[in-house]
Order: structure tokens, then C-alpha cells, then sequence
């Protein structure tokens, strides 16, 4: 099936998103759509997908023009989207997942989902697939709900698959096995329209590339090109790839874990015996496959977890047992791994998520009252700074790109005197010419004497910016390296490999 999408155009008020955008996917092809966050790559695919009406233009499918309405008439049509955040319903189970929207029933009206477990079945063998039916979807691991997610679509006889950012959770395990999965796709005549802002992905997989710049196709390129054409075409400018930093300059005290221990609800250990010291000016990177304990050990430092044994000093003062605010007034930075659930309120304003730990600060509060003026001003100030592309102040954060929410909370946890930075995830999701900005006032911190803590499932990420590389694995620290260790030395070592072990 072919799709063309021709002069699709989009505005919100004065916002045009898109703005004459024409593109077309073949049959058996990796069309990659690239470009930065807010650039209007998800808005167009919305309006494939039905779930936004163009103002302009038209939507082709084999030579027919298609009026969308809503989802249903799009997968009516052949087209499947797997979305970045992923559209399935926790508590159900694989199978009840795939068939919400198309049930099929047996006597008496009864859910035939003795069926639909023998679809999911059909095609997780198909493409290799482990997945099992009755499994309920909030117990699988993110890799796994995403080939839920590929199911869905594949069931609805897809012909067009859009993945909207899909490795944006992944980790680099969980990307390749997604990178075969799509070539798989391809090679069986699907034709796939992959969103994505990751060069690396984009080289490796795609056939043709379209780029596309604040609402507008700048340019087709071509898989061969360098990551640094793709970079600055991207952006519009040339883009720094590589971290500069100095040697760091260590000071005294900072952060200290002694045998910090976690047990999840069950009494399951999923943080074990962790020791780590962390020096005023030093970047300590922990890295590892997700699901290893840098959730809740990260989380334990702002008051998120509370210990089952050990302790954690602050430049000698114990954080254990103290309030998340308590902590944070201690001068504690934290950008949380899910910006969505823990970084911001999305039904407040860019201005009043900027001022979310400032509650008590009589700049922004007087007599519980805030005062608006200042806030604003303030606001106006770090979106320029930080280059937040947004309407304004008074816009509300969930209307802003991925790339422009996690903005808003890394200009919210700089924007303080801190004495710890925890920083998970930190580029999750966000473009090229933003991780270059994100980075930089990472390394920024850090050469003002701030501890810094970055967990990363990047390589890359942990590779450019780490003093020193903790590796995490089933809980407990496997070893720390130098920030220069090699990707095989990191591999080997998420795998569960000492370093004494790889070096042998």
C-alpha cells in the first residue's frame, strides 16, 4: 500500500505546526521522519492517524484521497501507529488488550477471547515474538508492552506501521531487537513511517529520510549521510556531538551511600548493599540495563524510597528518613526518569512547573499568595534561556513536545544553589540540538562543585559526560571504571561480567 500525505497543513490559533508537508511511503520501505522535538513530526502523524483534522491539504491511500475522521477510519484504511506512550490498558491482559475495540464474541455475547489468544499467538510466533497471551500488561517489562502495542496493529491487518518515537523507552537491548523487528516488517512488504530524532537509528535502519524543521520539509537525505549533516539539518545550525569537558576538580565532602539496601513491597531486595562516594565537581554515571535498581536507588536520594538498611550523608548530614522537601531544600536537584507521572503537572503552566520546588521562596510566595509578576518574568526569562520553545508562560506544560517538558524541569532544578544534582534519564526522548544544551549545563554544574549522579541506559550519554561509571546489575554495584571504559568493557558488565572478569 502506498500513503502519501500532500501539503498537510496544521495550526493551533496562531501556531502553524505543519505547515505544507508532503511525503510519501512505498510499500517495503523505512521512511525515517526526522527532526527535533516541536518540529511538528507527531502533530503529522496525528493527522494520518485521524486524531487531528488538517486545516490544508490531503491524505492518498493507492490513489484514493481519504477523509479521517478518527482512528478507526485510519487502521480502517491499513494504518497501525505504535505510539511513544504506549495506548494499552494496565490491568488487562495481553490479549483482552488486542481485542479492546474489535471484540469478538461467541454464544450469549460472551468475549470470545479464546480467539484472540490464538491471534496474539499467531503473530508473536510470526515475528519471533515472546509473548504471552494471559499475561497482564502493568507486569511486563517496557520492551515487551511495546511488542504488545506492534501486535495491535499487525492484527488490524496494518500495511502502514507509524512508530512514534519508539526507543524513546527502550533500552539499547530492547533497540536492537526493535531494529530487526522493523526490518522484519519491511522485508514482508510493510510500509513503515519511523519518527525518531536519534541519528545513530536513523542510519541504521532507515531506506530514506525526510527531515523536517519547525513545521517544514527542509530536506531528503540519505541513510550514507554523516551524523553531523543529519544533525545540522536537523537544527539548522552545526551541532557540537562531542562533550567538552576539562579534567574534573574535586572538592571535599559531597555524597556518601553506605550498604544502602532496598526492598520493594514484597520483601524482594532490588537494591543491595550499595557503597558510593561522590565528589563535589565529579560526574559519577551508573549504568545498566533498566530494571536494575537505578530506579529506586536514584529515587532513595531525594526521600522517593525509604531504606531497608544503610545510610546516605550529604556533606556529613544524613538524607535517611527525611521529606522529599526537606531534602530538595537541602539543596537537592532531581530530574526524574518519567517527566509525565514525576517531573511535571501537565495541567499547570510552564511558569507555575518552573516554581513547583519554590513553593516557600518569598520571590515567587508572600503571604500564600503567588506573586504573579515575578513568576512570570522569572518564566520568561528561563524559556528564553533554555530555548523552551512554548506560546508563553501561561501555556500548559502537557501541550509542550517531550523535548520541551524535560527542558522546563532541567531549567527548573538548575535554576537553584544545589549541593546534589540527580540527574535519571536525563535526555530521554529529546533531540540532538537540545541533548548538546542538556549536556552542557550537566557538565556546567559540575564544574561549579556540584556532585552530580547520572543514570543513563545511553552508552553514548554515559560514555561523554561520567568522571567515573558505576555499572549496575541485579541490584548491586558489579564494578566501577573510569568514564573512558570502552561500550564492549560497559557491555560486558550490564551483562553481569566483573570488570577483573572482562579484563581476562
Amino acid at each position: 500500500m502506498t500513503l502519501e500525505l500532500r501539503g498537510i497543513t496544521k495550526r493551533f490559533g496562531s501556531f502553524t505546526a505543519n505547515d505544507r508537508i508532503s511525503i510519501e511511503v512505498r510499500p517495503g520501505e523505512i521512511h525515517a521522519l526526522l527532526g527535533e522535538n516541536g518540529a511538528g513530526k507527531s502533530t503529522l502523524m496525528n493527522v494520518l492517524y485521524g486524531l487531528y483534522q488538517p486545516d490544508e491539504g490531503e491524505i492518498v491511500v493507492d490513489g484514493e484521497v481519504q477523509r479521517f475522521k478518527g482512528p478507526g477510519d485510519a487502521m480502517a484504511a491499513g494504518i497501525g501507529m505504535v505510539h511513544q506512550h504506549f495506548m494499552l490498558v494496565p490491568v488487562f491482559t495481553v490479549a483482552e488488550n488486542v481485542m479492546l475495540g474489535h471484540e469478538s464474541t461467541k454464544f450469549a455475547g460472551a468475549l470470545d477471547l479464546a480467539s484472540a489468544r490464538a491471534h496474539v499467538r499467531e503473530v508473536a510466533d510470526r515475528f519471533g515474538f515472546e509473548v504471552d497471551p494471559d499475561a497482564v500488561v502493568e507486569d511486563l517489562p517496557v520492551g515487551v508492552q511495546q511488542r504488545v502495542e506492534i501486535i495491535k496493529a499487525l492484527s488490524r491487518d496494518a500495511k502502514v506501521l507509524v512508530f512514534d518515537e519508539p526507543t524513546a523507552v527502550l533500552t539499547p537491548q530492547e533497540t536492537d531487537e526493535l531494529m530487526q523487528i522493523m526490518r522484519q516488517l519491511r522485508d514482508e512488504g510493510t510500509a513503515i513511517v519511523f519518527i525518531t530524532h536519534k541519528l545513530r537509528e536513523v542510519r541504521e535502519v532507515a531506506d530514506r529520510i525526510t527531515v523536517i524543521r519547525l513545521g517544514k520539509v527542509v530536506a531528503e537525505a540519505s541513510p550514507e549521510s554523516s551524523t553531523n549533516e543529519l544533525a545540522s539539518l536537523m537544527v539548522g545550525r552545526a551541532v557540537e556531538l562531542t562533550v567538552q569537558k576539562e579534567a574534573p576538580n574535586l572538592g571535599d565532602g559531597g555524597l556518601k551511600l553506605t550498604d544502602v539496601t532496598i526492598a520493594d513491597s514484597s520483601g524482594h531486595i532490588v537494591v543491595d548493599r550499595v557503597n558510593l562516594e561522590v565528589r563535589p565537581g565529579e560526574i559519577l554515571a551508573i549504568a545498566g540495563v533498566q530494571g536494575n535498581g537505578q530506579t529506586e536507588l536514584t529515587e532513595s536520594l531525594v526521600g522517593l524510597q525509604q531504606l531497608t538498611s544503610g545510610d546516605i550523608t550529604l556533606n556529613g548530614k544524613s538524607l535517611v528518613g527525611k521529606p522529599v522537601k526537606q531534602i530538595i531544600d537541602e539543596g537537592v536537584g532531581f530530574v526524574p526518569e518519567d517527566r509525565i507521572e514525576d517531573g511535571l503537572v501537565g495541567t499547570f503552566s510552564v511558569a507555575e512547573n518552573l516554581m513547583l520546588n519554590r513553593t516557600s521562596d518569598p520571590e515567587f510566595v508572600r503571604a500564600g499568595t503567588v506573586r504573579r509578576g515575578a513568576l512570570n518574568d522569572f518564566a520568561e526569562a528561563k524559556i528564553a534561556e533554555y530555548d523552551i520553545r512554548t506560546q508563553g508562560p501561561n501555556a500548559h506544560a502537557g501541550s509542550l513536545s517531550g523535548g520541551n517538558q524535560q527542558k522546563v524541569v532541567i531549567a527548573r532544578e538548575l535554576s537553584r544553589d544545589l549541593n546534589l544534582l540527580v540527574a535519571s534519564q536525563p535526555t530521554r526522548g529529546v533531540d540532538v540540538g537540545s541533548i548538546e544544551f542538556i549536556h552542557t549545563r550537566i557538565v556546567e554544574a559540575r564544574d561549579t562543585g556540584v556532585p552530580v549522579v547520572l543514570v543513563s541506559t545511553e552508552l553514548d550519554e554515559v560514555s561523554a559526560l561520567a568522571d567515573r561509571i558505576a555499572v549496575m546489575y541485579k541490584g548491586a554495584i558489579i564494578g566501577i571504571v573510569p568514564g573512558n571504559a570502552s561500550r564492549e568493557t560497559l557491555g560486558l558488565m550490564m551483562a553481569g561480567e566483573t570488570p577483573e572478569g572482562v579484563a581476562a
